[in-house]
């Protein structure tokens, strides 16, 4: 069986620990879909969906085994919906583990045996969160260290909001 997995999130905006997971897990699994979270109902999204997705294939592109899609709705109806036999979460902190062990478990229990496969952030990103970088872009402060090239652009378009 060739190994097909989600990495779900926001990605609002992408940044390097982000990006390492994707580049980590996509030599796990022969097909790696990187899933981007749309809620219509959600109005606290910083980037439009369609930047992130823009954002998320360009910083891929090197990467031939994986996609980039957007979807709404339950994990599990999207993962059944593409044939995928796990989902990869990052874990950055014992914080990240209780609450990504809770979903795991239910989605597992609800699915009929949906997999997470857990990898641990790199220590270099193991501080570093959307939110955060959003903060800190707000600011002013320089997080060219904490993002790749393809979300630098966005942040510095003049069009660009840092949330």
């Amino acid at each position: 069986m060739s190994l097909h997995a989600l990495y779900p999130g926001s990605f609002d905006p992408l940044h390097n620990g982000h990006l390492d997971i994707i580049r980590r897990s996509s030599r796990l699994v022969a097909r790696l879909t990187v899933a981007v979270l749309y809620n219509p109902l959600k109005s606290t999204a910083r980037l439009p969906i369609e930047t992130r997705l823009a954002v998320l294939r360009e910083a891929t592109a090197e990467l031939p085994n994986v996609a980039v899609e957007t979807f709404e709705g339950l994990l599990i109806d999207y993962a059944r919906a593409r044939g995928a036999h796990a989902v990869v979460k990052s874990l950055r902190n014992a914080a990240d583990f209780e609450y990504e062990a809770q979903m795991a478990h239910l989605n597992r229990q609800l699915s009929g045996g949906l997999e997470t496969l857990f990898l641990l952030a790199a220590p270099a990103w193991s501080f570093v969160s959307s939110t955060r970088v959003s903060e800190l872009w707000r600011y002013g402060a320089d997080v060219s260290a904490l993002v790749p090239e393809a979300t630098l652009k966005v942040l510095r378009a003049p069009k660009a909001s840092p949330g």
